[in-house]
């Protein structure tokens, strides 16, 4: 029974991957035919500035939403399962924060010392990548030497606070244009990944998703305890840095590419958990996965404002859909409590 309703729940989900991403391909600021969607779609002739868009833009656009919303939530489903606290996420080990850092660095970093920034999105790219993996490299350290997750989870929000603050000291001195280049990076996009750059994102999220994927059964383990998991022979430090690694790789490609999309993975492996009602990580991984790929497709095609030419920032819409979903739990756990 439980089986075919996952069967169901997965093709739910599937379609409905299907389904957001035509949509997002069909709507936007500039209006593009309904047919020429679907002769494009199955590889015929359409006019060459709608052929154009569409494969230019909008489908590197709903290619990076998948990869995005996937990465976000399954590195979330890993977080809240080793730290054992459902409102952890992606970010609360300071990665989004060290890519943050990284993009500070690069926008205003140059201009505070009077030189002119050089190179275009790929080097904010790379700059938000570096910067992750500075914090990933400093995390994974301090997690083979600390015994105890509560206390490597306030070691990991401080060096995110200590990040934060670093950044605001660059927002400081940075120029005005610099300044307003940082700001709208932080609104967060899903149109500045180009064809170009897909193979390299697609390759980030795909080893970050192929470590999740070797580690379900320690996941489902460690869910239980760590205590538990020692008995039965699982090596947990060694368990727990390569889930970190993925999730870093996850969370951090995410924002490299997309700037910060806040919530997503929060909320998301909840919604997995609440439609599949299981603990079972062979489950929920997937399912998180599909979730957080509709997810992040709906926030971008309601950002279009379909039939206006303006777009809205894709970091509100992800935390006003978020949000609820989190107080929802909040109150959930206080009635428990009470």
């Amino acid at each position: 029974m439980q089986q075919r309703r996952n069967l169901i729940l997965f093709v739910f989900l599937t379609l409905s991957v299907l389904i957001l991403s035509f949509l997002s391909i069909l709507l936007g600021s500039v209006s593009v035919p309904f047919s020429d969607v679907i002769n494009y779609l199955l590889g015929g002739n359409i006019e060459s500035a709608n052929s154009s868009i569409i494969h230019f833009f909008r489908v590197p656009k709903v290619v990076s939403a998948i990869l995005a919303g996937s990465a976000l939530a399954v590195s979330g489903l890993q977080m809240q399962t080793i730290f054992r606290n459902p409102l952890a996420g992606p970010y609360v080990l300071g990665i989004s924060s060290g890519a943050s850092l990284g993009v500070a660095t690069v926008l205003m970093g140059a201009s505070a010392f009077g030189i002119s920034f050089l190179g275009g999105q790929i080097s904010v790219v790379f700059a938000a990548l570096a910067g992750s993996f500075l914090v990933l490299l400093l995390i994974l350290s301090v997690s083979l030497r600390v015994r105890d997750i509560m206390t490597l989870l306030i070691l990991g929000m401080m060096f995110g606070a200590a990040v934060s603050a670093i950044t605001s000291l660059l927002q400081y001195f940075g120029s005005e244009s610099s300044l307003k280049n940082y700001v709208i990076w932080t609104m967060g996009s899903l149109g500045g990944v180009g064809r170009e750059k897909l193979w390299l994102y697609s390759l980030l999220v795909g080893l970050g998703l192929l470590l999740s994927v070797i580690f379900v059964r320690p996941l489902n383990v460690i869910a239980v305890g760590e205590a538990y998991a020692r008995n039965l022979g699982f090596n947990v430090k060694r368990v727990r840095f390569l889930i970190f690694l993925s999730t870093s790789v996850l969370a951090g490609a995410a924002t490299a590419f997309n700037g910060p999309i806040a919530f997503v993975g929060i909320a998301v492996p909840h919604v997995a958990r609440m439609l599949f009602r299981t603990s079972n990580h062979a489950v929920l991984l997937p399912g998180s996965a599909l979730a957080g790929a509709a997810t992040l497709l709906l926030c971008d095609i309601l950002a279009q404002l379909p039939g206006s030419a303006m777009v809205l920032p894709l970091n509100s819409i992800a935390s006003l859909m978020g949000i609820p979903i989190v107080i929802y739990i909040v109150l959930k756990n206080k009635r428990i409590v009470s």
